[in-house]
C-alpha cells in the first residue's frame, strides 16, 4: 500500500514552493535497486557542490555527462566490454557494465567542470542566483517624504448622460 503525504499545510504560509511537491514526487519514484557506480555528493562551499563517482575501468571517452534543464545525467558505456581479450575469468569483481545515473539539480545550479583521475569522476557544480533574484531591502516611504509629491488620479472615459426630453 502506497502512502501519500498531504503537503497542503506547508503551502498555507508559503508562496512559490509549488515545484517542491514535484521534486518530492520525483524523488519518491527513483529506483534505488541499482547502487552502481558508488558516488558521494559533497557541499564544498555555500554555493559550491561536488559529485565524486567511482568509475574504475572507464576512460574519458566511455563517459558522457549531459545537463538538460535541471537534470544532470552521467552515463558510461564501454565500446569493448572487459573479457573480450580472450581471457577466461574465474571471478569477476570489477564491474564494467554500462550505467546511467541521474541527479536532479536545483534551480540556477550549473556544471562548472568534470575531471577523471585515477578512476574517480569529479563533477564540480555551482549555484549562481541571478542578481534580480537575490534578497534586497525594500525602503519604506514615510508620509513626510511623500508630502511634496503630486498625487495623480486616473480618469476614465465616461459615457455621455442621456438627455432628458
Amino acid at each position: 500500500m502506497a502512502t501519500r503525504l498531504d503537503f497542503a499545510p506547508l503551502f498555507r504560509s508559503s508562496i512559490g514552493f509549488d515545484r517542491m511537491l514535484d521534486a518530492l514526487e520525483a524523488a519518491r519514484r527513483v529506483e534505488t535497486l541499482d547502487n552502481w557506480p558508488p558516488y558521494d555528493i559533497v557541499k564544498t562551499g555555500e554555493d559550491d557542490y561536488r559529485i565524486d563517482m567511482a568509475v574504475a575501468g572507464f576512460a574519458e571517452d566511455d563517459l558522457t555527462l549531459t545537463q538538460d534543464k535541471n537534470m544532470l545525467i552521467v552515463s558510461g558505456h564501454k565500446e569493448t566490454p572487459d573479457g573480450d581479450d580472450g581471457a577466461s575469468y574465474l571471478y569477476r569483481g570489477i564491474a564494467g557494465r554500462s550505467f546511467e545515473r541521474r541527479f536532479e539539480l536545483a534551480d540556477h545550479v550549473r556544471v562548472e567542470e568534470a575531471t577523471l583521475s585515477n578512476g574517480l569522476l569529479t563533477v564540480q557544480l555551482k549555484r549562481e542566483v541571478p542578481e534580480e533574484l537575490k534578497p534586497r531591502r525594500i525602503q519604506i516611504a514615510s508620509p513626510e517624504a511623500t508630502e511634496g509629491l503630486e498625487t495623480r488620479q486616473l480618469e476614465t472615459a465616461r459615457e455621455p448622460e442621456p438627455v432628458a426630453a
